[in-house]
């Protein structure tokens, strides 16, 4: 199998309040055959979250309501979901940006804009 082809039952959260960074992403990934659910803020994401059990959750840093810090913290302190990998998605990439998400318990960092190839590889980092 290609390490650009994904196995279909991964399933991956993207939550960002930027209509256009979620349609993207959900584009690429479903092109290269994840099952993609989406999310404008924190909030609305958790019960979708609790309802289709993702396997990763990319969250991103700057939102209104709901940062993707707070997001992260609420995730990892929820004993269903402590173990499930979330990726931080910033325009920023200041190394207190970084620590700051490791702090809230984030595996990883990766810069907007990103690319489809970048999102793959941390999946299959991530998600065995």
């Amino acid at each position: 199998m290609s390490a650009r082809v994904a196995r279909v039952s991964i399933k991956v959260m993207i939550i960002d309040d930027s209509n256009t960074i979620r349609r993207t992403a959900e584009a690429l990934l479903k092109k290269a055959g994840y099952e993609v659910y989406t999310a404008a803020d924190g909030f609305e994401a958790m019960s979708m979250i609790t309802d289709n059990n993702p396997d990763i959750i990319f969250v991103d840093i700057m939102m209104p309501r709901l940062d993707g810090y707070q997001t992260c913290q609420l995730i990892k302190n929820n004993k269903k979901f402590r173990d499930t990998p979330v990726i931080m998605l910033s325009s920023k990439d200041g190394l207190f940006d970084r620590a700051r998400g490791r702090i809230a318990g984030s595996e990883e960092h990766v810069n907007k804009p990103f690319t489809q190839e970048e999102l793959i590889d941390v999946i299959n980092k991530y998600v065995h």
